[in-house]
């Protein structure tokens, strides 16, 4: 991969097209789809044990759970049991699991159309393992 698609494939979803062509794509996925949620899902920038998704666009159940929708997640990043995986909805909320994708969708999505859900390990919301001392 060329250093510039790779800087791309870094870029946030929203930095990398226009509003107006997000809006068009959902249009569009919510024509061809209509029992379907456009979702992008992104790794937190400052997330650095988590590998990036093959993928962000993700077509989504409306009665799909969070909780559902994380562990297809854990299965596509390919987790250990052990590791910790936290969803951010909206760059901003921690949703309650048992929620449907409807319902946070209606709640949380982005004026452009597309609901937005950012990955992250537990070490980006507190002290890494390495600064924290023994218990």
């Amino acid at each position: 991969m060329a250093p510039f698609e790779k800087s791309m494939e870094m870029m946030p979803f929203k930095q990398r097209k226009c509003l107006a062509t997000r809006k068009d794509e959902v249009c569009s996925i919510r024509s061809k789809f209509p029992n379907k949620l456009p979702v992008i899902v992104e790794r937190y920038m400052r997330e650095r044990t988590l590998p990036l998704l093959d993928k962000t666009k993700f077509l989504v159940p409306f009665e799909l759970t969070l909780g559902q929708f994380l562990c297809l997640l854990r299965t596509k990043i390919a987790l250990d049991p052990s590791q910790t995986l936290f969803l951010l909805v909206a760059e901003r909320s921690m949703s309650c699991m048992s929620s449907s994708m409807g319902d946070i969708y209606s709640r949380f999505r982005d004026t452009d159309g597309f609901l937005y859900i950012t990955y992250a390990s537990q070490e980006v919301f507190g002290a890494s393992q390495l600064a924290a001392g023994p218990c």
